[in-house]
């Protein structure tokens, strides 16, 4: 099953690599990214020690919250991108 992001409810996918951890909230049916946020960010990576760890994914997370909120983005729905 495909999962699809709207308007009303954009799709947030979240991407780690043994290096980083990368997350965007999109809005498929426009095309665009409307936010994102990764532990290679200047501002994100400044207070971490290493980037694909649990605390990247919490300041990733937190990161990720606030520019949605900044941007008006309320409920998401969440892409596991195939993992279970």
């Amino acid at each position: 099953m495909r999962v699809e992001g709207t308007p009303e409810r954009p799709r947030l996918c979240v991407y780690r690599s043994i290096v980083h951890i990368y997350a965007q909230i999109i809005d498929d049916r426009a095309g665009k990214t409307l936010v994102s946020a990764s532990s290679a960010d200047k501002e994100t990576k400044k207070g971490l020690k290493g980037g694909g760890n649990i605390a990247a994914a919490k300041v990733v997370g937190k990161t990720i919250a606030q520019r949605a909120k900044a941007a008006g983005v309320q409920r998401v729905v969440f892409d596991r991108g195939g993992y279970q």
